[in-house]
């Protein structure tokens, strides 16, 4: 029988062997975002929103596809929908969250149509660090955006 390689191994695997074209994220000279969402629509909105920011981009369009991009990249932030395919966005958050020391200083902003109180009472137990309901208003993710980020780098 051989070694079984799963998550766990995978994410000290991608870490230590570095093969994110963005570098490592506290020697990023700006800051990777993952936009992680099913809805196409959504993830093309938000990308050329923040195509006028000073950022990199990547994407993902299902929970398993960002939970990779996230061991790959290491992104500074990543904003998740909820409800995707494959793994969701609070399954996501809590892998993150329960490899921290492996992955720190990686924001999560929860953006959802579950509703505010759902979204209120759920994602800060998944380890969000804030959250944003659809509709959503541009100008207060880009508040969110920019808090989360400003205190994960204080963090880190």
């Amino acid at each position: 029988m051989g070694t079984q390689k799963g998550p766990d191994n995978e994410i000290g695997d991608a870490i230590s062997n570095n093969t994110s074209p963005y570098g490592p994220p506290k020697g990023r000279p700006r800051p990777l975002i993952l936009l992680a969402d099913d809805n196409y629509e959504i993830r093309k909105l938000l990308r050329a929103h923040f195509e006028t920011m000073d950022c990199d981009l990547i994407e993902g369009e299902n929970g398993a596809e960002a939970l990779e991009q996230i061991l790959v990249h290491q992104p500074n932030l990543v904003i998740l929908d909820v409800m995707m395919p494959e793994l969701n966005g609070w399954e996501v958050a809590k892998y993150v969250r329960e490899h921290e020391d492996a992955l720190p200083g990686v924001g999560i902003i929860i953006l959802t149509a579950i509703g505010a109180t759902n979204n209120e009472m759920t994602s800060p137990l998944f380890g969000a660090d804030d959250y944003i309901d659809k509709p959503f208003d541009l100008d207060e993710l880009d508040f969110k955006v920019r808090k989360v980020l400003s205190e994960r780098a204080e963090m880190g």
